[in-house]
């Protein structure tokens, strides 16, 4: 398929995170775009500000005549959407061309020198990362973020066409779609079980990915990890090394290694060391573009962060307020850990939404011995995304595992006056579902009060 030919770009699902970067793309464009989503969200609004046309109702007869038309229309589709979605439907038997979103972004990008980051946890920090120091030495590139950056206010970025940054996404094995010039992995932790049904398959999975890398690719890869490639780590003898890390007014210090060159005195404003991890392999990867690492290394130090990305909501003296894309053991260890190096010896109260039924059902006891660390816990009710209900599988099972006794399951409607009650030093938020929706609420109830 040649995009080129493409006049309109019809999207089911179009208020996700990697959809709406898309839709955006084509925006960008000049394309005619349009879709459906089932929910109105803050994405939805801002894609509506750039005329684009969004409906909330799964009919065709809210779909303009334009895009009915299947000799010049794309439709872009995620895998979240049912088959049994009449829209899905409508141009299935109707011979449209149907793709889902990593089918085109494999399309979009396979003329391009492509960075593509993999990994169960730090895609989202790391592309942003990578697409922040590209923009700060001057890259001609285009970046497709699964998280809204804070440098650029999107999840999609223009520069130039030259290099491609996108997020090789391991879910229902869409990264098997890209064929990228430089990739890493991140990390290779059990997850989408119910996709995948063991650890096993999901690793083979990765090493598929590897083998999509064009022949003279170059793979990056947290030490340790069971792949072939460049090594990156902290104080180890990996081949991108962080050594000698000094903490000065919650600023992370420290001296980048690399096969080649030393540099000293680099400075990083993200705390945890997972996130120390993901900059030095963004790091790596934007060497290969032929960046300077001294101009790379020193915009390290400008980059802001991922909206969810231990995101600081509030940060005064006496309150600390943290929130999270957090929906997986692994990472919630990260950002207890990252919490007790940034602010030792206070009271944390984690407010914490599980994601998935299924996600729940296979870690419940990770989960549980992950939340136990924290002072007190406070759990919603699991958001089902895609899933139907499982019998016996909800919060209030996940709380009898947590050895804790500063516990509780709780409804939104309470959770402000809840927190006022435990009057924590630290307060964070946790999840992937809509956990993110009473976040500004929050923000703004405390806000004043502190």
């Amino acid at each position: 398929m040649d995009l080129k030919n493409i006049h309109n770009v019809y999207f089911i699902g179009i208020g996700g995170i990697g959809m709406s970067a898309l839709a955006r793309y084509f925006k960008f464009l000049k394309k005619e775009v349009a879709g459906y989503d089932k929910t109105r969200t803050p994405l939805t609004a801002e894609l509506e500000s750039l005329d684009i046309a969004i409906h909330y109702e799964d009919s065709m007869g809210l779909v303009s005549k334009n895009f009915k038309d299947s000799k010049n229309t794309l439709v872009v589709y995620t895998p979240a959407v049912p088959t049994e979605h009449s829209e899905y439907q409508f141009f299935l038997n109707y011979n449209f061309q149907i793709k889902k979103r990593s089918e085109v972004l494999g399309l979009i990008t396979k003329d391009t020198f492509c960075l593509a980051v993999a990994g169960t946890h730090g895609k989202t920090t790391t592309t942003s990362i990578l697409a922040h120091l590209l923009k700060e030495t001057g890259t001609s590139f285009t970046a497709f973020l699964g998280g809204i950056s804070e440098d650029f206010n999107s999840n999609f970025y223009f520069q130039g066409n030259d290099v491609s940054v996108v997020e090789a996404d391991e879910f229902d094995r869409s990264f098997l779609r890209l064929f990228p010039d430089v990739a890493c992995v991140t990390s290779m932790d059990a997850d989408h079980l119910d996709i995948y049904g063991d650890a096993e398959t999901l690793h083979q999975s990765f090493k598929d990915f590897v083998g999509c890398m064009k022949s003279n690719g170059k793979l990056f890869v947290r030490n340790g990890l069971p792949l072939e490639g460049f090594t990156y780590g902290i104080e180890d003898d990996s081949d991108f090394c962080i050594r000698n890390i000094k903490i000065v007014h919650g600023t992370y210090v420290f001296d980048l290694g690399t096969p080649e060159i030393n540099l000293k005195g680099v400075k990083f404003n993200k705390p945890g060391r997972h996130n120390l991890l993901n900059g030095l392999v963004a790091f790596a990867m934007a060497v290969q573009t032929g960046s300077p690492p001294d101009r790379l290394a020193k915009a390290l130090e400008t980059f802001k962060g991922v909206k969810r990305r231990f995101s600081y909501k509030i940060k005064e003296k006496n309150f600390v307020f943290i929130d999270d894309y957090a929906h997986h053991p692994t990472e919630i260890n990260a950002i207890y850990d990252a919490i007790s190096e940034m602010h030792p010896n206070k009271k944390v109260l984690v407010v914490f939404q599980p994601h998935l039924f299924s996600r729940t059902k296979d870690f419940v006891d990770d989960f549980a011995k992950s939340l136990a660390k924290f002072d007190s816990i406070l759990l919603l009710e699991i958001y089902p995304a895609r899933e139907k209900p499982m019998e016996g599988v909800n919060s209030e099972w996940l709380m009898g595992k947590i050895d804790n006794p500063h516990k509780k399951v709780i409804q939104k409607d309470k959770l402000i006056s809840e927190i006022r009650s435990q009057n924590p030093d630290v307060l964070v938020t946790m999840g992937a579902g809509d956990i993110g929706l009473e976040v500004e609420k929050i923000t703004k109830e405390f806000e004043y009060a502190n």
